[in-house]
């Protein structure tokens, strides 16, 4: 080889290691939702935009992504360089200073469009630290032609007796419907999610004002009678394995004649490609049952970047484009204006073309609106959260709690046991961490 091509080859070979050396591998953490794997098939357009970034997914069922991030978080793991995280977690873990600020979000990213209650929930001391990559509230989706059939009509907001009592009155297991799917599986963001919602209608909380556990109260006892029931006796088999994409599956398939939850669901079970019962979708509030107060939920999905990341920059782009307007638009253009990723910017709800596309786009703006995280019980509370209380032990309670809920569905212990069992567990935990 002579000296030429010897120097020319060196410097090919330089080249292409400055180059490999010069893209930024991203690991993002995300969930299992249908938004979040459609976002996954758009990134061709974000590294399309930003050649000198590559990106890995790691995609998780809803409990273990929040195992897994919690752990790595709290432990400074470094698995991560983006984070799937909700609304409960940022506040605890920007105050511990466990996440990055998202202060370079681009010019045009436009953070004053962000829903006021989402955008408050996803901040610290006036700074982002998280943004919102779709925003939900809680509400009922029902069969309308089921409805029409039994002579059922809705006029005004339902109470929990009364869908139990149409519960009663959908439910033809041996035609292949039940009366109504909930959540029964265990997690504080998955059964609980619901359960604490009911519990607020039916004037229950958490914690009193002294920060006492609340489960031995004869609120919280109607408010498990009604669940156990309702689930119990009108809802498919199994009902303890069901989460959000279980119950999502159910209905699509026609399986369910009500089903209570995320609005975010709004969008795949009116999508024809995805639902055999999407022109037979209606939607009103979540039930109420002595208040429709804290009857509803108020929960974001976010994307958040870990403190000390030596890859914020890099990570603030990827976060800027999956959660800015232009997304939406990209969104609307392959699928459609109906399934762009609801709940986080107000000027969604003013265009028209989506308001048209979008027949839940009222139901799902009005859960939201009234969705208040300080005044979510009937009585007085110390803690912030409509259903969770934003306090770091919450998430070891929920999970246990639920856990014992989960038992009571299943017929493995009464509804007294449980509370008494939830009771116990959380003043244990209440008194280890220095609450009273």
């Amino acid at each position: 080889m002579n000296r030429v091509m010897g120097t020319a080859l060196c410097a090919l070979l330089a080249g292409g290691i400055a180059q490999a050396n010069a893209e930024t591998k991203l690991t993002i953490a995300t969930v299992n939702n249908g938004d979040m794997i459609r976002m996954q098939k758009l990134t061709d357009d974000f590294t399309a935009k930003n050649p000198d970034i590559s990106l890995e997914w790691v995609t998780l069922e809803e409990n273990t992504l929040r195992q897994r991030v919690t752990t790595d978080i709290a432990t400074k793991g470094g698995q991560y360089d983006v984070m799937t995280i909700g609304t409960y977690e940022v506040p605890i873990w920007a105050e511990k200073g466990w996440l990055a600020p998202l202060d370079a979000l681009g010019d045009d990213y436009d953070v004053d469009d962000i829903m006021p209650a989402i955008r408050s929930a996803v901040s610290n001391d006036g700074n982002l630290y998280a943004a919102p990559f779709y925003g939900e509230s809680s509400m009922m989706m029902y069969r309308k032609d089921l409805f029409d059939a039994a002579g059922i009509s809705i006029d005004g907001r339902l109470t929990w007796d009364q869908t139990l009592e149409i519960a009663q009155k959908l439910h033809k297991p041996d035609e292949g419907v039940y009366g109504i799917c909930l959540r029964g599986k265990a997690g504080w963001g998955e059964n609980m999610a619901l359960i604490t919602t009911m519990g607020n209608a039916f004037g229950a909380r958490l914690f009193d004002e002294e920060w006492n556990p609340t489960f031995d109260s004869a609120e919280w006892k109607n408010a498990l009678d009604m669940y156990t029931n309702i689930l119990g006796n009108y809802g498919p088999p199994g009902a303890t394995s069901n989460g959000f994409n279980e119950n999502l599956s159910l209905f699509n398939s026609g399986k369910c004649g009500m089903w209570i939850d995320a609005t975010v669901a709004a969008s795949f079970v009116t999508n024809p490609k995805e639902s055999k019962v999407a022109d037979k979708v209606g939607f009103t509030e979540a039930p109420c049952a002595v208040t429709c107060t804290g009857a509803n939920w108020l929960w974001a999905w976010n994307l958040g970047i870990p403190m000390g990341s030596q890859k914020v920059d890099a990570a603030q782009k990827f976060i800027s484009w999956a959660t800015s307007k232009a997304y939406l638009e990209l969104v609307a253009s392959k699928e459609g204006w109906a399934n762009v990723p609801p709940g986080t910017r107000m000027s969604l709800y003013q265009n028209p073309k989506y308001l048209e596309a979008a027949p839940f786009a009222d139901e799902t703006l009005l859960a939201i609106d009234s969705a208040d995280p300080i005044n979510s019980t009937l009585k007085p509370k110390p803690y912030v959260g409509v259903q969770f209380a934003a306090i770091p032990e919450f998430q070891g309670i929920g999970t246990t709690v639920g856990q014992q809920f989960s038992a009571a569905l299943a017929g493995q212990m009464s509804v007294e046991q449980a509370l008494s069992a939830a009771q116990s567990s959380t003043d244990r935990t209440m008194r280890k961490a220095g609450y009273y």
